[in-house]
């Protein structure tokens, strides 16, 4: 009971505006058309049951549509333009592709729809007015005239309530209608003043005053009016040609534009006055045959409408506002709404965009539209980072010194503290001169060997334990010509180096539990230092006396907290220096054999 209440029409009471807008609309194929002073957009619900938008501007206003009757002609058929290019569009993007009819036989469905609606409501009342003149017999000229008009204008009334009583029972014209009933609900909430929610549209009424429909019944009745006083003006004595039935069938489709101009302009006036009992009863009429051709939306349909309304209104008050196409987005819209999706760190959402379309961060403000299979990418990596996945996992790639790396779940990410120790490598490298040989032992995603690789002209070996984790490696050191081991620290190194360097695991066990999701997210492997977090320091002090050269040179990282410890294991080798990271903290140990640099 409670939502058949909810999809109660309102009343309809114009009295409840508070503001006035000129923005009108049209239903489309599982969508609506907004059309405001300067712009039109589209809004069309597509398979996925994503609401596409297309924004396009007007051209300026020229000056014979300032002009009474002239402009309400203009209007007619810039809207029978619009509307029929914009009902092409939301069938591109309503149907799938092969569902969808193509634009030729679409274009052909529309002509021929127009030619066939002259026919019924110009030609066939036209033909039973031309049938009573011919075949009856009347006592009076006068007779004639009246009865013929009474039939002709008559027939053409009764068929167009009829056609529209039929085409509703029609399940896809029922589906626009609701549609048509969304447009007018949106626009009568914010002439009310009502922020432009589902629940506030869907509380206003399917009827409007300027809608098409009281728009087409004041043509049927100018119709009759204006084609009475043309069968009066052609019993008047003239010539017999004057008279010719194809002369009056193309007299009347003549008169059509100017019956529009004039529709228009009543119309338009209409809109612009107060309610009272004359303007009521005018539009009274109307607001009934609206009750055929609209319905009352479902909320996903108020959505689609809501979504066109708004881009119209957001085009007009902006003249510098880029339009879009289907399947696109405005960027910084949809950078704001990634960022406060991810409110604890923001700015995620700049680095996944950075990512995603290949541009520093700092440019991101210069981006007006993004495609929306960026904008999916995008969601569906921050529903990754909520679920605790690194940002690097989820990127795919992080920067290291400059170097693009591969990085995934196989592999440990990269820090900025091995930065330094990357730098402070190759110093010692590059020191040793010519013929230098580097082992990077524990080498993860291979990121140290590629940046001594790169800024070197040593031999470079790279190993680790993990297949996976070479296999990450042999991705990023491909070309540099670095050579890959799988082993067990030292177990299948069977050559001498002027430098070993390594950042091995060492994290204390007890500790990795407690760390953020971020971290315990990468591989155990590549964090557990055993219980001290001093397990692989231990093995390289033990092993680098057989594995190195003449006055060669061990450089570690380390934890914060365990410089002075490694430094005395190391010792024994020779002498040890620690460096500082860029915060500050003693992040590197560095011992060279007493015979280095001689």
């Amino acid at each position: 009971m409670k939502k058949e209440k909810k999809q109660k029409d309102n009343k309809y009471d114009t009295s409840k505006k508070t503001r006035r807008t000129f923005i009108g609309g049209q239903a489309l194929l599982e969508g609506v058309m907004m059309r405001g002073q300067k712009s039109v957009a589209l809004a069309v619900r597509a398979p996925d049951g994503e609401i596409e938008v297309k924004t396009e501007r007007l051209k300026p206003a020229s000056k014979a549509s300032k002009v009474p009757i002239l402009r309400g002609i203009i209007s007619f058929v810039s809207s029978l333009v619009v509307g029929m290019k914009s009902l092409l569009k939301s069938a591109e993007i309503a149907m799938p592709d092969d569902e969808a009819p193509s634009k030729a036989s679409t274009t052909f469905s529309v002509i021929l729809g127009v030619i066939l609606a002259l026919g019924l409501f110009v030609g066939l009342p036209w033909f039973c007015g031309w049938a009573i003149e011919k075949w009856a017999h009347f006592d009076s000229r006068s007779t004639m005239i009246i009865v013929k008009s009474a039939v002709e204008g008559g027939s053409r009334l009764v068929l167009f309530v009829a056609y529209l009583a039929i085409v509703r029972l029609m399940p896809d014209i029922k589906r626009t209608f609701m549609y048509h009933g969304a447009e007018h609900r949106t626009i009568n909430c914010y002439e009310r003043g009502l922020p432009l929610t589902v629940e506030n549209v869907q509380s206003c009424s399917t009827k409007h005053n300027r809608c098409g429909t009281t728009f087409l019944f004041f043509v049927v009745i100018f119709a009759i009016l204006f084609y009475a006083l043309l069968n009066w003006l052609l019993s008047l004595p003239a010539q017999d040609w004057v008279r010719n039935p194809f002369f009056t069938l193309a007299l009347r489709l003549c008169l059509l534009p100017v019956i529009a101009g004039v529709s228009y302009e009543l119309l338009r006036g209409l809109a612009m006055m107060p309610d009272n009992k004359f303007t009521n009863a005018i539009r009274a009429p109307g607001l009934v045959l609206q009750k055929l051709t609209t319905a009352l939306p479902d909320d996903g349909m108020a959505e689609v409408a809501i979504a066109a309304f708004n881009a119209v209104l957001e085009l007009d008050a902006d003249d510098n506002k880029s339009t879009i196409e289907f399947y696109e987005r405005d960027f910084q819209t949809e950078r704001k709404i990634l960022k406060e999706r991810l409110k604890d760190e923001p700015q995620n959402a700049d680095w996944i965009y950075s990512a995603l379309l290949d541009k520093p961060r700092g440019e991101l403000g210069g981006v007006r539209i993004i495609k929306i299979g960026y904008v999916k990418t995008a969601r569906g990596y921050a529903e990754k980072l909520e679920a605790g996945e690194p940002l690097d996992y989820v990127l795919g790639n992080t920067d290291f010194c400059g170097i693009k790396i591969n990085v995934d779940k196989r592999v440990l990410i990269p820090r900025f503290e091995t930065e330094v120790l990357a730098a402070e490598a190759v110093k010692l490298i590059n020191a040793k001169g010519d013929g230098a040989k580097a082992l990077d032992i524990c080498t993860g995603s291979g990121c140290i060997a590629a940046y001594i690789a790169k800024n070197s002209g040593c031999e470079v070996v790279a190993a680790d334990v993990s297949e996976q984790a070479l296999e990450v490696a042999g991705v990023n050191l491909k070309g540099l010509g670095v050579k890959l081991v799988r082993s067990n620290m030292f177990d299948n190194i069977d050559e001498k180096f002027d430098v070993i360097v390594s950042n091995p695991p060492y994290v204390r066990t007890a500790d990795i539990d407690g760390l953020a999701p971020q971290v315990t997210a990468q591989p155990r492997l590549a964090l557990d230092g055993g219980a001290d977090g001093l397990h692989f320091y231990r093995i390289i002090a033990d092993n680098a006396p057989k594995f190195l050269n003449d006055g060669g040179a061990v450089i570690v990282e380390v934890g914060y907290d365990q410089a002075d410890a490694v430094k005395k294991l190391f010792e024994p080798l020779g002498a040890c220096d620690i460096i500082k990271d860029l915060d500050g903290v003693d992040r590197i140990v560095v011992c060279k054999t007493k015979h280095i640099g001689d």
